[in-house]
């Protein structure tokens, strides 16, 4: 499968790139297999992700999802932001190909993790369940930086 003209126009003009000194909440997500990381940071205000930014090392693929990714959650409630799915973000890009999949996964990773963060640095209960139970190719930020 070629890559569809969204993949490509993400790819090469990436929204919402850079860090973010004031973060609320980072999430940080990488997959060893192939090498992609991806970190999201979010700025919260009265529950609404106002900003959102990127930085992604890895492939085409990883860049693209993590670009539509911050589009489709900022302005966005922290709940809907959990409910991205990587289904969600791969129907927004029209289509990756198979190989391809794992890339989205990261992206929908990224943004929990970036929630979970926002919530333990501001001392937010949440449902444990909404997030990576550890039994997914994920590396999250404790397991990167610790």
């Amino acid at each position: 499968m070629l890559y569809s003209e969204k993949v490509m126009d993400h790819f090469r003009n990436p929204r919402n790139v850079g860090e973010m000194p004031d973060a609320d909440g980072i999430g940080e997500v990488g997959n060893a297999k192939c090498g992609d990381i991806m970190r999201m940071y979010i700025k919260v205000i009265d529950g609404i992700i106002t900003d959102v930014k990127f930085m992604t090392f890895g492939c085409g693929s990883a860049i693209a999802t993590s670009s539509i990714a911050t589009e489709m959650i900022k302005g966005k409630s922290i709940d809907e932001a959990l409910e991205l799915s990587n289904q969600a973000v791969v129907e927004a890009l029209g289509g990756l190909p198979a190989h391809k999949i794992h890339c989205s996964v990261l992206a929908e990773e990224a943004v929990k993790a970036a929630v979970k963060d926002y919530y333990d640095k501001h001392g937010i209960a949440y449902d444990q369940e909404k997030y990576c139970a550890g039994n997914c190719p994920c590396i999250h930020e404790h397991d990167i930086h610790d």
